[in-house]
């Protein structure tokens, strides 16, 4: 039996909200990017409700919405240095190692290449393939291993870097 939208949306409403906050870094932009989506997969719903994997096409279309929104903004803001970025975040109320921690990867994520956190969010949040992660960014899987490769290897060197700050 077919889903209705309504059913849809009620039980799969907050893992996509958490999705793309994930990819985001912003809980507001996240909420921004669902909602859009929903709005267009609503019109088409009697054709998407009908698909199998109805919830991989609408985190498809929050995906390529995030990618396509990233370009829209890229081509107007200044990049901002990660030292920018690291002072405007606001402070850390507890000081417990595990939440500064979480806080720095975070940060670090969220200085990624649109594509590379794309592909980060997808593998180790949502725990997607190799080939869901390609089917989701429309790319080979080749390109999305590279993609996550880059990604893990910025990842490393920064966290290498902060640690070998943190001895001085």
């Amino acid at each position: 039996m077919r889903e209705s939208f309504d059913q849809f949306v009620a039980e799969r409403l907050d893992r996509l909200l958490r999705y793309a906050t994930a990819m985001t870094c912003d809980r507001h932009l996240a909420q921004d990017i669902v909602q859009e989506v929903l709005l267009r997969a609503q019109r088409k719903w009697s054709r998407i409700g009908d698909m199998e994997a109805s919830y991989l096409y609408v985190k498809k279309m929050v995906t390529n919405e995030y990618l396509s929104w990233r370009r829209r903004r890229a081509a107007r803001d200044i990049t901002a240095t990660r030292a920018a970025l690291e002072a405007a975040s606001p402070p850390v109320g507890d000081f417990a190692h595990d939440y500064v921690e979480r806080d720095a990867m975070r940060a670090r994520i969220a200085a990624l290449p649109r594509r590379q956190r794309a592909a980060v969010v997808l593998r180790y949040y949502e725990d997607c393939t190799t080939a869901q992660i390609a089917h989701v960014l429309g790319c080979t899987e080749g390109t999305a291993r590279s993609h996550l490769s880059h990604a893990l290897s910025t990842l490393r060197a920064d966290t290498t870097a902060t640690a070998s700050e943190a001895l001085r």
